[in-house]
């Protein structure tokens, strides 16, 4: 716990944490028990760490509201989450929706998918959606969705998720340029879509139909 406090208060001094409610799901989720038990010592550090299945990671604790920040994830959202990775993404959202929201979470890995399942259940995590297939498909049921993030680095974001994208909602997601990976926050406006660069990044690759062929 001070560990996760003193994690907190870094990030807001550095500028990533901003929201109430995102600091709040930040001090109240334990990161350590989304983390394979061998890596649990290394839990707020600014490192990825590995999952189980095939290139899963746990982003550094800075991504988290590196996304949700911009994305304004906030009390009776909508969300969906396209790589669910170790649950964790999946359990702050959850806080931040709160029990007016929704959090629907894709995860195309078996591996991965039953490894954030079991974290979600253990932390008493069960008022959420999760959904074991290819994120670039969506989840057409629950939609359109107020907002979005992808979790995995794309050659273009999947038309599916724009379509399921609510007008007015936004979608975040690491973008491949040249090479070059940039986290790219969209908004979708009617027809058109706004597209705001943020940062480089550094994310495994998406996978599925939309992944890099």
């Amino acid at each position: 716990q001070r560990e996760r406090e003193k994690k907190v208060k870094q990030l807001i001094r550095q500028g990533y944490l901003r929201a109430d409610r995102i600091k709040e799901a930040m001090l109240k989720v334990p990161r350590e028990a989304f983390i394979p038990d061998h890596y649990r010592d290394y839990a707020y550090l600014e490192v990825p760490l590995p999952l189980p299945g095939e290139e899963a990671t746990i982003s550094c604790p800075h991504s988290y509201p590196l996304f949700y920040e911009p994305l304004g994830l906030d009390k009776g959202h909508k969300f969906l989450e396209v790589g669910l990775g170790s649950g964790y993404g999946a359990a702050l959202a959850v806080e931040i929706v709160g029990s007016e929201g929704l959090v629907v979470s894709m995860e195309i890995d078996p591996l991965t998918f039953q490894f954030a399942k079991r974290n979600l259940e253990n932390q008493g995590y069960t008022d959420l959606i999760l959904v074991r297939g290819d994120g670039g498909l969506g989840y057409p049921e629950f939609a359109p969705y107020d907002r979005i993030c992808i979790t995995a680095a794309c050659p273009d974001i999947p038309p599916p998720l724009i379509e399921q994208l609510q007008r007015g909602g936004r979608l975040i997601a690491p973008l491949i340029e040249h090479e070059i990976q940039k986290l790219f926050l969209i908004e979708k406006s009617g027809v058109s879509l706004k597209k705001e660069i943020i940062c480089e990044v550094c994310y495994v690759s998406f996978r599925g139909i939309y992944g890099i062929p």
